[in-house]
């Protein structure tokens, strides 16, 4: 669902192509979810969330602490009133408090396989490919700055570089102020099990690495999360008679149709692109 985009920038950045110095490559993968991106869904055939599915070592077992609290009302057999959901996401704000709350809903959970944010029971064959495809094709490079693109978290039209406490201060010399830790008390952001920064770094484990996600924002958190709990809800309990106007609905969330928005998304992902590619060349 994010994937529309991130393939948007790729296809920019073919039209207008950067420039690459000799030894340096730029190298596009496109959408490690075809399924969810044909289906309008942000999870995979298998209900699995890619982005919570490289599990090092294999353990794809537990959940946050809270998560099993809020499953039942992440994952409703009924569909209640917006109103019902308001005043339940306010209570349990109130009663887990925002930042645990959002870390419990978001940091990926592998005992639910209806519910949200699933990592699945084993590695999905999409990123299977995916982690054979760098291990063969990059592992003798030196240095890789890994760009992710994501949307549906922050300010509608601002983007995030999230990255890792490691790469922090590097970074944030190199990208500005857009830097952020990818930890909930550094901002909207939260800390996630078998995240693609896992997988990269797995594959190149001699390679000097630098991930970031880009994170682009677009509507109010509470909007995001009621619109995937309507999707996951339909997709599991509704009827393939009813239109599946929540699937519209999502895609519109992750990928608003504001020419604004997108004008704004294209821009900034042409600008750290050619910003990661002169980094490399010096």
């Amino acid at each position: 669902m994010e994937g529309f985009a991130g393939s948007a920038i790729q296809l920019q950045l073919l039209d207008q192509l950067p420039a690459v110095t000799k030894d340096h490559a730029l190298i596009i993968a496109h959408i490690l979810n075809p399924f969810g991106m044909a289906w309008l869904r942000r999870a995979n055939e298998n209900n699995a969330d890619l982005n919570r599915n490289f599990i090092v070592g294999g353990q794809y077992s537990g959940a946050p602490d809270n998560y099993s609290d809020v499953d039942l009302f992440l994952s409703p057999k009924s569909e209640p009133s917006r109103d019902f959901f308001l005043m339940k996401i306010l209570f349990m704000i109130g009663r887990h408090g925002l930042t645990r709350l959002v870390q419990a809903v978001g940091g990926g959970q592998y005992e639910y396989p209806r519910g949200l944010f699933f990592g699945g029971k084993k590695l999905e064959e999409g990123l299977e490919k995916y982690h054979a495809f760098l291990k063969r094709g990059l592992s003798p490079t030196q240095r890789v700055i890994s760009i992710d693109v994501h949307t549906g978290l922050g300010l509608f039209g601002r983007d995030l570089l999230l990255v890792e406490r490691q790469d922090y201060a590097e970074l944030r010399k190199i990208f500005g102020n857009r830097v952020t830790l990818s930890e909930p008390r550094f901002g909207p952001a939260y800390r996630i099990r078998g995240g693609l920064q896992h997988l990269v770094r797995n594959a190149l484990p001699a390679t000097d690495l630098r991930f970031i996600m880009q994170e682009f924002g677009t509507h109010n958190p509470i909007k995001v999360l009621h619109t995937l709990r309507e999707e996951n809800r339909w997709h599991h309990f509704g009827s393939a008679t009813v239109a599946h106007h929540t699937k519209l609905a999502l895609k519109n969330v992750f990928c608003p149709e504001s020419k604004r928005w997108r004008k704004r998304i294209l821009a900034r992902g042409q600008e750290v692109a050619e910003q990661a590619l002169k980094v490399l060349a010096q």
